[in-house]
């Protein structure tokens, strides 16, 4: 099964997870790692940490794991997670 790591800055990890829902995940387990998992996908909350940006600003940074059950789904997945993601300042 295909696999991939991805980073993501600056998004809280509770609305990392609820994107996975809102993509069709059922959520498996209570800790880490967060697992989400549908019929053709899983996706892992692996860790979360903070990062130093400078000495008084810190984002968090969250590893999620993403696996499928082939090549397009698993680019589909990340696609569609990506879109559910992406921040546009206004």
């Amino acid at each position: 099964m295909p696999e991939q790591e991805l980073e993501f800055r600056g998004i809280n990890r509770k609305h990392l997870g609820m994107y996975f829902e809102e993509l069709g995940g059922k959520q498996m387990t209570d800790d880490f790692p967060y697992i989400y998992q549908s019929n053709e996908w899983c996706g892992k909350i692996v860790r979360e940490e903070d990062l130093s940006i400078t000495s008084t600003f810190k984002v968090n940074s969250v590893h999620i794991r993403f696996i499928a059950s082939d090549d397009k789904a698993l680019k589909e997945l990340i696609k569609n997670y990506r879109v559910k993601t992406r921040r546009i300042g206004g």
